[in-house]
Parts: structure tokens; C-alpha cells; sequence
């Protein structure tokens, strides 16, 4: 009698685990994939209508623009937090007024930071304030009307 003998690199135990990432969300690529396929399987006695072929495809069109639209807000948004950082650097070495626990405090700014997407001013006094808190900007080496005599 022969024996078989089976290559145990076939058996499905010995077999590369080929993980998936799942997505939530079809792409443009999804869509048309699924188009296409719909094309090629579709019915040659009753083929897809124009009216249906017409309404996919200015589906598929208006996905693509809202893909490149949320693209362009993003490079937008990062544009616009690099320009506020800019404009803001702008205080460094100027004298700030804001309030502080109910009372109006001046301190020089020594540096500006983005936080979080948020503007954030550390000054020399040791505060560190966002930006909506300044009420006053002054060049430091302007002083008070009454400390000129």
C-alpha cells in the first residue's frame, strides 16, 4: 500500500493569520469598486438604466469633492493656527494688561505657545494667560502719564 503524505504547510493551523483592518467608512475607491462590479454583473436583458448609471456616478463625483474639500479645510485650519501663532508672537517683550481674581495685573509677555490649538502667553510674572484675557497691549518702554515726573 502507498502512504500520502500532506506538506503541513498546508494544514489551516500552520496558516499565516492575515489580519484585516475593517473600516467604518467607504471611500471613494469603495464606491467605484462597487460601481464597476454592479456594471459587470449586471443583467444583459434588463441592463442598469441611464437614469440610475447617471444618479451613481454624480454620487460617486460629489464624494470625491467632499474628500478634497475636507483635505482643503485641513490644510486651512493649519495654516490659520501657524498665522495666530505668528500674530501673536507679536506681544513678546510688550506689556500686557488682564485680570486676575478680580484685579487689573501687567506683566511683560515672554513667550507664546500653541496649547491644544489655543494661543497660550506665558508671562514674566509667571502667569500664563490665553489671549481672550489681555484687555491692554503697551510697548514696554512706554510708561504711565503720572510716572513721567
Amino acid at each position: 500500500m502507498s502512504e500520502i503524505s500532506i506538506d503541513s504547510n498546508l494544514f489551516l493551523t500552520n496558516a499565516a493569520n492575515s489580519t484585516r483592518e475593517v473600516k467604518n467608512i467607504l471611500g471613494k475607491d469603495d464606491f467605484l469598486k462597487l460601481l464597476i462590479t454592479q456594471l459587470k454583473f449586471q443583467d444583459p436583458l434588463n441592463p442598469m438604466e441611464d437614469k440610475e448609471f447617471i444618479s451613481q456616478m454624480a454620487n460617486f463625483s460629489a464624494l470625491e469633492q467632499m474628500t478634497n474639500l475636507n483635505k482643503s479645510f485641513e490644510t486651512f485650519l493649519s495654516i490659520v493656527q501657524n498665522d495666530s501663532l505668528l500674530k501673536y508672537s507679536e506681544l513678546i517683550g510688550k506689556t500686557v494688561e488682564y485680570t486676575k481674581n478680580g484685579q487689573t495685573v501687567e506683566s511683560i509677555v515672554k513667550s507664546v505657545r500653541l496649547n491644544d490649538g489655543e494661543i497660550a502667553i506665558e508671562l514674566e510674572n509667571g502667569d500664563e494667560i490665553d489671549r481672550l484675557s489681555i484687555s491692554k497691549v503697551s510697548d514696554t518702554d512706554e510708561q504711565e502719564p503720572s510716572q513721567q515726573e
